[in-house]
């Protein structure tokens, strides 16, 4: 989404400015973190209701949940991670690229860390939606007669509609709504905000549970159901990997400004207002001799006249949050691309402005079809929160591993000093994680099946890739060897400009020995063009291009990009070496793929790596190099 896709400058803010960005920041970080009070606190509190609830349970599932807030979101992303940026960028990616930068090459547990993380964001990209949406229409039902009116199946309807509608407006881009997007949000935050605070009024004993004892108590006093109430509770916390992923966007202080100014007060307000709600209810209930029950206490909390209004601000509110993650999920996989954990795929610009903000239809049409089947299968916001916590949890810990590398490698603190810091968080991360686990049967298998679907996609390109590269460097001569060859017989020349795109500039490319080979001529001017992904989100114009003279016949250029930039090869040659593009040519090296069980990969493991192959990008359209100028050689590979 990026509605604010111009980077701030955090050094000298103007009041405006930063209150322009905090309010954008509450539109696009928080969508997903303020949609949890309308499914998290009803859910945690199923889970302890197996022998009835009170008012002990009440206080102690309220006081997990604020503890949680405080010490998961406040102290470990807002105070602290938000602190390890890459030039401003944040996110699991980003964060893998600073840790590698710090460990060195080949720094493999970095990479794999990253792309662990980026696996797991899937499976949170698929529920987020499917989740928030749902648990918002779901809200109809606690409409006065509202019941009998919306069955489960015209809540699925209307659910699967609104989703589509996201997903079908994706390729038109956000710019023309993006700005109604803080805006909403605040208006959601102070309603969740003001509902809460007017039932604290009615129950003021609530605010004990602001005390941690109450939660301690309940996880000794419970035991195991203990720890399936914290797999539910961490729903709390949901989108707080947002904070720092949209850091970029937004800057660190607009984004601590809208937590501590507005959505954190508003959070804690809201589910200090539905346990009092509940209170009241348990006590009215106890009076009246009656059973006490769960219900849907976020909506209930809303006299009835103001429901359908509630109902229609959260269904704003859950839209805009999955468009966060919808965005996100683009965005991650823009960055797994140029860091090489995912085959190209068509990336398409939707702005002219805001270079963020991009369409990935592949990825936007297997999410769509992801969340369909999470709606259809799991019917239910309460069946589907199982499947949630897994995803989150499991992308927690490896921020914070991640994170430990930061502070030991890039901020060069010492082991010991590094352990205390991180040691606090990871344990509590662990926890969380393992308390998820537990759900696994009923339905927490499906972010870990989806994590590790595009596990081994990450694994299979990445040995596929190595396997082609080193064939390619076995079959290569060194360019400089090339160079003194042809100095000493030189072939037929022709008029023009040839670009040989190579991984290796060291190396001839193997385009450039099948057009000597075949074609038995050489330009008047070659440029031997390699394009690099640096450990950073962006690289400077002047940085661009590196140019190395080799004779009178070939130059290298490396050409350097951020991991969250697309190149664009064409304009940066014509910029860095001025050549005249009606006269220049590219040639690109495309091998044929042959599967085989005897050598490299499994044979299985091949089919999946040319189907990888075959279905990526053109190179031509990611690099922007105009078709009609690139000639294709190459040659036969088995892997």
């Amino acid at each position: 989404m990026s509605a604010a896709d111009t980077v701030p400058d955090d050094h000298h803010p103007t009041n405006r400015a930063t209150l322009m960005l905090a309010i954008g920041a509450i539109g696009v970080v928080f969508g997903d973190i303020g949609t949890s009070p309308l499914y998290a606190f009803r859910e945690a509190l199923a889970q302890s209701a197996a022998g009835g609830i009170d008012a002990s349970e009440i206080l102690g599932v309220l006081s997990l949940a604020l503890w949680t807030l405080l010490i998961v979101v406040t102290f470990k992303y807002v105070l602290f991670l938000m602190r390890a940026d890459n030039q401003g960028e944040g996110g699991v990616l980003a964060l893998t690229a600073l840790a590698r930068r710090s460990l060195g090459a080949p720094a493999r547990v970095a990479l794999v860390l990253g792309a662990t993380g980026a696996a797991l964001f899937y499976g949170d990209a698929i529920i987020t939606p499917a989740l928030s949406v749902l648990s918002a229409v779901e809200g109809l039902r606690t409409i006065p007669g509202g019941e009998g009116v919306f069955s489960e199946n015209i809540i699925q309807g209307l659910t699967i509609a609104i989703l589509a509608g996201l997903f079908l407006i994706q390729s038109r881009g956000t710019t023309s709504v993006s700005a109604l997007f803080g805006p909403v949000c605040v208006l959601w935050f102070l309603t969740i905000g003001g509902l809460g605070l007017y039932h604290i009024a009615d129950e003021p004993t609530i605010l004990r549970a602001l005390s941690p004892l109450y939660g301690i108590s309940f996880l000794l006093q419970h035991g195991i159901i203990g720890l399936f109430v914290l797999g539910a509770v961490f729903l709390t916390v949901t989108g707080a990997e947002a904070l720092t992923a949209d850091m970029g966007h937004f800057g660190r202080f607009p984004i601590q400004l809208g937590w501590f100014a507005l959505v954190f007060p508003a959070l804690v307000l809201n589910y200090l207002g539905q346990g009092a709600f509940a209170l009241d209810a348990l006590e009215a209930a106890t009076a009246a001799g009656q059973p006490f029950a769960n219900q849907d206490w976020f909506f209930l909390m809303a006299p009835g006249l103001l429901r359908i209004p509630l109902v229609l601000i959260a269904t704003l509110a859950t839209i805009i949050a999955s468009q966060a993650v919808i965005t996100g999920a683009f965005s991650l996989t823009q960055q797994a691309i140029q860091l090489g954990l995912l085959p190209r795929l068509r990336i398409r610009q939707t702005s002219a402005d805001h270079s963020g903000q991009i369409y990935l239809p592949a990825i936007n049409w297997l999410l769509l079809i992801g969340v369909i089947v999470l709606v259809t299968q799991f019917r239910s916001s309460t069946a589907m929160a199982a499947a949630y916590g897994i995803a989150v949890t499991g992308t927690m810990v490896v921020t914070t591993c991640l994170g430990y590398l930061v502070v030991r490698h890039h901020w060069h603190w010492g082991r010991a000093p590094a352990i205390a810091l991180i040691a606090p968080f990871l344990l509590l991360d662990l926890i969380f994680f393992g308390s998820n686990i537990l759900r696994v049967i009923e339905g927490g298998w499906v972010p870990l099946v989806v994590a590790a679907i595009i596990g081994l996609l990450i694994a299979t390109w990445r040995r596929g890739k190595a396997i082609v590269g080193a064939f390619e460097a076995r079959q290569s001569i060194p360019l400089a060897d090339l160079a003194a060859a042809l100095a000493k017989r030189p072939p037929e020349r022709v008029e023009g400009t040839a670009v040989f795109l190579t991984a290796n500039p060291d190396n001839t490319p193997g385009a450039l020995l099948h057009n000597l080979k075949h074609n038995k001529v050489l330009h008047e001017r070659n440029l031997i063009v390699s394009v690099r992904t640096a450990d950073r989100p962006t690289v400077d114009a002047d940085e661009r291009a590196t140019v190395a003279r080799i004779d009178d016949n070939f130059t290298s250029v490396v050409l350097k990009y951020g991991f969250m930039e697309t190149p664009d090869v064409p304009h940066d040659l014509t910029v860095n070496l001025a050549i005249t593009p009606m006269k220049t040519s590219y040639f690109i090296g495309r091998n044929t793929l042959k599967a085989s069980g005897q050598v490299g990969m499994p044979l299985w493991q091949d089919r999946i790596f040319m189907f990888l192959q075959r279905n990526a990008s053109d190179p031509t359209d990611f690099l922007r190099i105009p078709p009609g100028k690139v000639l294709e050689l190459g040659e036969q590979v088995t892997v």
